[in-house]
């Protein structure tokens, strides 16, 4: 997909000043460019910026000509770990601008790190560098894998010293640009219905059925219409998560979008193993967003943004939409693991059976999650292992047997003798040689690594 030139929109302002606060960026001491997208901008047709056009851009934030005339910090509520709070919104970022893309989809760029705003409360409205590139690689990965997410556009050190309290301070700081398919959350669906504000409601549910949907707004149907589109496309992400073995960390309704399209990368990890209780962030105790509780905490933030239309709509009509998310995760799941596996459906007995002795056999055997991806790519071990000669895996060997390829395997990269994965320990020692000597080669040639297989995943 290519873009052939810039086309700039700002269709946020449609809303109105309910849903936003004209806000300042950040004057940062120095700006050094560290990561760009080319590949992302050519789609938008902004690959042909000069570092220094880039750089004023997306770290001095001057206007793209056309779109935004200033930046706009979102506003919005949410429940975080369960509890509601008013009182957040964008609070180190903002939307910066907006355009189409070479398929005429409304995109956004979204910012991290950009400065305080009146939603900071406490916060100094800064990221750390080390952030900024945990976010480039969670990015990558998933959008390798096939997730539907959020991309890196433009990560740009700031030459700040940062204090943070869970990792050694001070350290360095970025500004993060992120190019997504609109940044409207649950939250803010959940504002307007806490303060009353029906018509702005309405507004936003028109908004995000055109702009964001591809849908025709209005009608008395459009709250359910936009909640049946949600649970659908929502499903499909909890799904895409399993398949990835992904643990976002910190899944509240603020943080899902009404496109659903992930993003807001804090402490996310990728499971090493199957293990259901497995957890991304330190202070998630109870476990709530762990591994295998994702689908049900995106069910139940999928109910809260229900329970924010209900001013609009009726529970009789609503409650039908939202309970759809149970049948479209489980086809979707389907299709995320049969896609990742790389074989046909037999029909939904044989899918099913198949389906529950590989969940079994990963849960039980501690097989490496990526490993076994990699190793059983079109229905059949590629490669000799004796990984999977164990009883636990007798299941899955003759449940599979009766499966079709669906792809072909003659990338490359099938051929590797490792799997291409992104666990902490990788994370870490990419970040390592950046913060000791300044040495980003370790990133760039993971970047490469992992579009490569992104590259032999779609083919």
């Amino acid at each position: 997909m290519q873009a052939t030139h810039f086309r700039p929109e700002r269709t946020i302002l449609e809303l109105g000043d309910d849903f936003y606060d004209a806000v300042a960026p950040a004057d940062f001491p120095a700006t050094t460019l560290r990561f760009r997208n080319d590949r992302a901008a050519a789609e938008v047709g902004l690959a042909e910026l000069d570092d220094a056009e880039w750089v004023r851009h997306f770290g001095r934030f001057a206007p793209l000509d056309g779109s935004l005339p200033q930046p706009l910090a979102l506003r919005y509520h949410g429940h975080q770990f369960r509890s509601y709070n008013p009182d957040i919104g964008d609070g180190r970022g903002f939307l910066f601008a907006q355009m189409r893309d070479a398929d005429g989809r409304l995109m956004d760029f979204g910012t991290k790190g950009s400065g305080q705003t009146p939603y900071s409360r406490f916060g100094d409205g800064r990221l750390t560098l080390k952030g900024a590139v945990r976010e480039i690689l969670a990015t990558e990965m998933l959008e390798a894998l096939g997730v539907r997410t959020s991309r890196t556009f433009s990560v740009i050190e700031t030459h700040e010293a940062l204090d943070r309290h869970d990792e050694p301070s001070p350290t360095r700081s970025a500004v993060l640009v992120r190019l997504s398919h609109g940044h409207i959350r649950y939250g803010s669906f959940q504002r307007q219905a806490t303060l009353g504000n029906h018509a702005a409601l309405r507004r936003l549910v028109d908004y995000s059925l055109e702009h964001l949907l591809g849908e025709a707004p209005g009608g008395e149907d459009a709250p359910v219409r936009l909640l049946t589109r949600a649970a659908r496309d929502v499903a499909g992400l909890a799904a895409s998560y399993i398949a990835a073995g992904f643990v976002h960390g910190v899944l509240n309704s603020d943080n899902i979008s009404i496109t659903a399209e992930s993003f807001d990368y804090g402490p996310w990890r990728f499971a090493p193993t199957w293990d259901p209780g497995f957890t991304a962030a330190y202070f998630d105790h109870q476990g709530l967003y762990a591994f295998t509780r994702q689908p049900g905490a995106i069910y139940w933030g999928l109910n809260q943004l229900a329970l924010a239309l209900l001013p609009i709509s009726s529970g009789e009509a609503l409650t039908p939409a939202r309970d759809s998310f149970v049948e479209h995760y489980e086809a979707a799941l389907r299709d995320a693991f049969f896609r990742r596996l790389g074989v046909r459906s037999k029909g939904p007995q044989a899918d099913f059976d198949l389906m529950g002795e590989m969940e079994k056999a990963l849960r039980t055997s501690g097989v490496g999650f990526d490993r076994f991806w990699f190793d059983w790519r079109g229905g059949a071990l590629r490669r000799a292992s004796a990984l999977y000669d164990g009883a636990e895996f007798a299941p899955f060997r003759d449940a599979v047997a009766g499966f079709e390829p669906a792809v072909a395997l003659d990338h490359p990269h099938w051929a590797d003798d490792v799997p291409c994965s992104m666990l902490i320990d990788e994370v870490e020692a990419i970040w390592a040689p950046i913060a000791e000597r300044d040495d980003w080669s370790a990133l760039h040639a993971k970047v490469e690594a992992v579009r490569r297989m992104g590259t032999a995943y779609r083919g």
